[in-house]
């Protein structure tokens, strides 16, 4: 018996693509494995809120107490609802001020610093020095040189300086809109000048050397090289722009709460009233899931210009 178990032939060897399936899904269990836990708080704070918030909108929820379905109720109060048009139409400002002014100040900021050698990384951390300062610190900064009575228009006021002095910056409904817009992109405009130097850094320098021995001079340059060059980048920060734009909350509950009047208003403080201060999280979540399909139709637009070749 045991000569016939010592001579018995070996077991064939699998196929080679078995072998490749079992060891990709080897490979695809364990990588699963590690996203596991991150998958499962995904599912926890945003799966399962967000799909409340979209039942949610189809009732008269107080946020106390139980729900009663009404149907698209919420949704015909919203668009007819002049304080909802009101706060999307300063969501869309605010979207067309941001895709425009900070980008080209950062796109502008990036560029020269690209042409320096000296002091470059103490101009970044400048730069980059209000982004990472808490926004309730910076906009409580603000507020107060703001103020019309203490602010900064009766300091120049003293130095013979009078044109700001007794301006209310945020309590002039004509200006509030904008002003919180500036104090956003002091903030903003150091972030992006960061990010948009290192997408300059990683363009080919011979393309700027065989620009000049041609001529070129430096508008040329940052049209025909550096632009072209970083457009993966300046695609994909406009994208979260545009998302960022329609989310924007901190800065003016911060400073204006949306008012005077309405006048800084936007979709994230009129949720954010409705929620707490009314008591209608019903029409409050409805706010949020319009304020959800404005995003997906941004990152939609996104794929389609990707899909064309626009960010390579």
């Amino acid at each position: 018996m045991a000569v016939l178990q010592a001579h018995r032939p070996a077991a064939p060897p699998a196929p080679p693509g078995r072998a490749r399936r079992r060891s990709r899904l080897r490979r695809t269990a364990v990588a699963f494995a590690f996203l596991a836990p991150l998958l499962a708080v995904n599912l926890l704070v945003i799966a399962v809120p967000g799909a409340l918030s979209v039942w949610y909108s189809f009732t008269d929820w107080t946020g106390l107490g139980p729900a009663h379905f009404i149907g698209l109720d919420n949704y015909t109060r919203l668009f007819g609802d002049p304080e909802f048009r009101n706060a999307l139409w300063h969501n869309i400002l605010w979207t067309a001020f941001f895709l425009t002014v900070p980008m080209a100040m950062g796109l502008f900021g990036a560029f020269l610093l690209t042409r320096i050698k000296r002091f470059q990384m103490l101009f970044r951390v400048a730069y980059f020095i209000p982004y990472i300062v808490a926004t309730v610190v910076s906009g409580s900064i603000w507020e107060s040189l703001l103020s019309p009575d203490q602010g900064i228009g009766n300091g120049l006021a003293g130095l013979g300086i009078p044109w700001l002095k007794d301006v209310n910056f945020l309590g002039d409904p004509h200006l509030a809109l904008g002003t919180v817009a500036f104090v956003n992109t002091w903030q903003w405009w150091g972030f992006l000048v960061v990010i948009f130097l290192a997408s300059m850094q990683a363009v080919n320098p011979s393309q700027y050397e065989a620009a000049r021995l041609d001529g070129a001079n430096l508008w040329q340059e940052f049209w025909h090289i550096t632009l072209p060059g970083i457009r993966p980048t300046l695609m994909f920060l406009g994208l979260m722009t545009v998302i960022w734009s329609f989310l924007i909350f901190d800065y003016i509950y911060i400073l204006t709460q949306g008012g005077p009047a309405g006048s800084t208003d936007v979709l994230g403080t009129l949720l954010y009233r409705n929620a707490f201060a009314n008591q209608d999280a019903g029409y409050a979540a409805s706010i949020g899931v319009v304020m959800a399909l404005i995003s997906v139709l941004a990152v939609s637009g996104f794929l389609c210009l990707r899909r064309r070749g626009w960010d390579i």
